[in-house]
């Protein structure tokens, strides 16, 4: 599938990689992957959601890790990001309307490639903001899905200086003056890749390196920062998720796994969810930093442990 998925070094394309792409709602074009498991008995499907600007290629170490415990991987790039269709003219922009398109589709997603085309039962294993639209989405994934494991989700920034609602008043304010396509923050993806020393998603440089190079190779695939549009869809979602009575609603399982020192997210606001979800339970990588799946063997290994332990998969065989 190279003429889909790009290989870089280090990185390989897993086993029994296929994939493709379909079509939004609203015509933007998707891209989707399905690695197939290579260990028995079969476990069912995995549905890998990524944090904001990343892509397919970064995952393909988990996948062959979920490949190799019996599970199959289902992962799509988001809308304006990845391999996927962006959505303004500037394509370093990352930006959306709302992140209920993005619930959306991950919804097609399920009807028209997962389910057609990937064994059950379904989990979801989920990271940062790919977090918040998999809890965002759990009306529609209720009857799909068994457990869902979220990595450092987004429920709010870490050490912002007002609250999320403020954010979101800030934004929307800004969106309404005709402002929402601007960077919100950070401006441009760099011409140089930043040093590993001043990264704050892993302590791995090896990893680090690795997921740069995939951006190095191919720009086509990376992003910039996010626009005033998206920072506001983002806090509406983050909004959305907390109320109380949608709190109540959720009835799937879910395990959520905080990186002890993550810089990005607030470990307080993934704490205090987890105690008010009747469902969740909630595990702490003490010293890890935000990007789980791709920090160093002595923290990631803790996350596929809990995964393992808190997602069995069926032991039924082919």
């Amino acid at each position: 599938m190279t003429d889909l998925f790009y290989e870089t070094p280090g990185n390989p394309i897993p086993e029994k990689a296929s994939g493709g792409y379909f079509t939004a709602h609203d015509g933007v074009r998707l891209r989707y992957g399905l690695f197939a498991a290579v260990a028995r008995p079969l476990k069912g499907t995995v549905i890998l959601l990524a944090g904001r600007n990343e892509c397919i290629e970064k995952y393909f170490e988990t996948a062959r890790n979920l490949s190799e415990r019996g599970f199959a991987t289902a992962i799509l790039d988001w809308r304006g990001q990845g391999g996927s269709d962006r959505l303004l003219r500037d394509r370093q922009r990352g930006h959306v309307n709302s992140f209920r398109d993005y619930v959306r589709d991950l919804d097609q997603f399920f009807e028209e490639v997962v389910l057609p085309d990937s064994r059950g039962p379904y989990y979801i294993l989920a990271h940062s903001t790919g977090a918040l639209i998999a809890l965002l989405a759990t009306p529609s994934l209720i009857n799909r899905v068994q457990r869902m494991v979220l990595s450092a989700p987004f429920l709010s920034y870490k050490s912002m200086p007002f609250a999320i609602s403020t954010m979101r008043r800030l934004t929307g304010f800004l969106c309404l003056l005709g402002l929402g396509r601007m960077y919100g923050a950070w401006g441009p993806r760099p011409r140089r890749t930043p040093p590993f020393a001043t990264n704050k998603l892993t302590t791995d440089i090896a990893r680090y390196s690795r997921n740069t190079g995939i951006y190095e190779n191919h720009p086509e695939l990376a992003l910039g920062g996010p626009t005033v549009r998206w920072i506001h869809a983002a806090a509406e979602a983050a909004l959305a998720v907390k109320d109380p009575d949608f709190i109540t609603r959720i009835q799937i399982p879910v395990m959520f796994v905080a990186a002890g020192a993550d810089e990005i997210v607030s470990n307080h606001d993934i704490a205090d969810y987890a105690r008010r979800l009747r469902g969740g339970s909630i595990l702490t990588i003490i010293g890890a930093r935000h990007e789980l799946l791709q920090e160093a063997d002595i923290f990631r290994e803790q996350l596929l442990a809990a995964f393992d332990a808190f997602v069995p998969g069926s032991d039924e065989t082919v």
